[in-house]
């Protein structure tokens, strides 16, 4: 009998990242038990459009959910959330006291949103986050009937769910801490472009401000939103935009380095305080925090849809690696990407350009829906984003990849980022 073999693999995290390892364990051709789990009851979905058609279709949106082999013969755990980890005795306990063994482990529970401080007075009703498809239903409901929303958090997310109450014609203004919209993702001139196509579609944007209260009306629902420069927004609706929190708590008690995410070697292998592999465990998606060989090897977590399904992919390489006794697994090698739709203008983006120290801008053109921006650590190119010029990424992209050179998959970083090549960049 071979690993994986008696209680074969399970899965935590029935999502995008969890069901790509699962269809890359099919086809590599593992034919154990094959289990998933996941927190919510809805079969895997994809969550990017829940910030965008989801909210500005007509009629109900339909066909988000990610397509399942009927080869996966997998079993489905939904509804079910996990609560505790033991990786000694290799047991997974889930939120109805049930104890799965396992021989083999993927951890993508991926993140939650986050909320509130509960050190401040709770929110009133019509305050709410977006993370999950309840959440999109809830917002798409109030949206519906709302006139008047304040969007708090200038990232992605919030900049797509403002572009998206604009669309359906309400009056939004969104607060950012920062003094422009994305300032640490893609840096201060790239922000003031985004914050300028907000501006230009009618979206009231308030930066370098903070959300110090909410004010609530007779009825006990929002009528305002109370900001640090002594000004409130009227409001009927608002939502926190705040980032996301890697869903590890259920982990607080299993020796699993997880702080900020699940700290993990190179090749997605689960780690220890003392830097030690927990044996066969892995992480992919959103919760996994992984040494970036454009960041110095900096171990960090990418909330990305592409990280995701590359990552899933990986990890249950890995784990099929540890089946295969000798076989040393693959270290992760890929240059990140991540893409949003504002107002007309197709951002995209490959590699790390918060990890940069120096942001060259090539082209700025608002009118024309343009932008190109390179991105460099110590003078070494790490990232680039286009706005309407998406062809110009390839070369950005083979000139990073061709950066990132493995050197051992048990050193702490696993990569060497090669100093020697040139930044094929325009300045």
């Amino acid at each position: 009998m071979t690993a994986f073999d008696r209680h074969g693999l399970v899965i935590v995290g029935a999502s995008l990242a969890g069901l790509r390892a699962a269809q890359t364990l099919r086809e590599r051709g593992f034919t154990g038990a094959l289990t998933l789990v996941g927190d919510e009851p809805h079969i895997p979905y994809d969550r990017p459009p829940l910030s965008k058609r989801f909210l500005t279709d007509v009629d109900r949106p339909s066909g988000s959910e990610l397509p399942v082999p009927e080869t996966l013969e997998a079993r489905w755990l939904l509804g079910r959330a996990a609560v505790g980890l033991d990786p000694v005795a290799r047991t997974v306990t889930l939120s109805d006291g049930a104890r799965l063994s396992y021989d083999g482990l993927l951890i993508a529970t991926g993140s939650r949103a986050r909320r509130w401080p509960v050190s401040q007075p709770p929110p009133p009703t019509g305050v709410l986050t977006l993370r999950g498809r309840d959440d999109a239903l809830a917002l798409r409901a109030g949206l519906a009937s709302a006139e008047r929303l304040v969007v708090i958090g200038g990232g992605f997310l919030g900049g797509e769910i403002a572009a998206a109450a604009r669309e359906r014609g309400l009056d939004v203004t969104l607060v950012e801490a920062a003094t422009q919209p994305l300032e640490q993702a893609i840096g201060t001139t790239a922000g003031a472009y985004v914050a300028a196509l907000h501006r230009e579609a009618g979206i009231t944007v308030r930066t370098s401000t903070v959300v110090e209260g909410f004010l609530p009306g007779p009825d006990g629902c929002l009528a305002g939103v109370r900001l640090s420069d002594g000004t409130t927004v009227r409001a009927d609706l608002a939502v926190l935009a705040l980032g996301g929190v890697p869903a590890t708590g259920w982990l607080a008690h299993s020796g699993v380095v997880h702080d900020g995410g699940v700290l993990c070697d190179p090749c997605l292998r689960v780690l220890r305080a003392d830097g030690s592999v927990v044996p066969g465990v892995v992480a992919a998606g959103d919760v996994a925090r992984v040494p970036q060989p454009l960041a110095d090897g900096e171990p960090l977590a990418l909330g990305h849809w592409t990280n995701a399904v590359e990552q899933g992919a990986a990890a249950a390489e890995t784990l099929l690696a540890e089946r295969e006794h000798g076989r040393t697994p693959t270290p992760f090698m890929s240059v990140p990407s991540f893409w949003s739709d504002l107002h007309g203008a197709k951002i995209r983006s490959v590699g790390l350009p918060s990890a940069s120290d120096d942001a060259r801008v090539v082209e700025y053109d608002l009118a024309g829906r343009r932008l190109e921006v390179s991105y460099h650590r110590a003078g070494r190119l790490v990232g680039a984003l286009t706005a309407g010029r998406t062809g110009r990424l390839a070369s950005y992209r083979r000139a990073l990849q061709e950066r990132l050179t493995p050197f051992s998959p048990d050193s702490p970083q696993g990569f060497r980022s090669d100093p020697g090549k040139p930044s094929r960049t325009r300045s």
